[in-house]
């Protein structure tokens, strides 16, 4: 089977770095390019990280922006606490914020890009795919052209909104990769033949529980689609 991909390499910043390349090499071999990276801006990036970085937009890759810090100031109310222990432990940012500050951290991540001398990302990826308190109506006022949550990808230019099938690996306990296993197998199963397919890697996920899984569909590899493409 021939899927069309939207592969994206999240949580990308100077401490995942290594693991980020090693997937990189081994998408690249499987003829997966392009891949878009979620960068997260506030990590303590140096000159030659990102240089790194450049290096592998050159190789292949697109920028998106993927939070501020990646970390939830706190928890707070009960649907951030059933996220946080369903999904995303301590990584929902938006999920901490009002809508105000929702819209600052977007605008701030955006505007880190070409002060680091990288170019300006077009697709926003809030941290665990959750966006909080920001209405999609309001993005108009945002420089990014689309935004990717747990169920699609929203179109500014369009006003439209298209749900895409998703898998996912991040599992480190029995409980994870039993939850995750079945729902990559509903969506895989939902994508078919004919709709795009996200596959959402994390640094790590090679070496977790559903790593051998993400190696056989990588293996299997398809036609990698650009967020523009949508």
């Amino acid at each position: 089977m021939n899927r069309q991909l939207l592969v994206s390499i999240h949580d990308v910043a100077p401490s995942t770095l290594p693991l980020v390349e090693e997937l990189m090499a081994l998408l690249t071999d499987n003829g997966l390019l392009p891949v878009t990276l979620l960068v997260v801006p506030a990590t303590g990036w140096k000159n030659e990280e990102l240089e790194r970085l450049r290096s592998l937009q050159t190789s292949g890759a697109e920028l998106a922006g993927h939070g501020w810090t990646h970390r939830a100031r706190h928890v707070r109310g009960w649907r951030h606490r059933l996220h946080s222990a369903l999904i995303s432990r301590d990584a929902a940012e938006h999920l901490a914020l009002d809508r105000e500050d929702i819209r600052q951290l977007m605008l701030d991540c955006h505007d880190w890009f070409p002060e680091h001398g990288l170019t300006a990302p077009t697709l926003y990826v809030p941290p665990a795919w959750a966006l909080g308190a920001l209405p999609l109506s309001e993005l108009h006022a945002l420089p990014y052209h689309h935004l990717e949550t747990l169920t699609g990808v929203y179109c500014r230019e369009r006003n439209e909104f298209r749900r895409l099938p998703m898998t996912g690996y991040e599992a480190d306990t029995r409980l994870r990769a039993v939850s995750v296993g079945l729902w990559n197998a509903m969506n895989l199963k939902w994508a078919g033949r004919h709709r795009p397919l996200r596959l959402g890697i994390h640094p790590t996920d090679l070496q977790l529980r559903l790593g051998d899984d993400l190696k056989a569909l990588i293996r299997e590899g398809g036609t990698a689609l650009s967020y523009r493409d949508l």
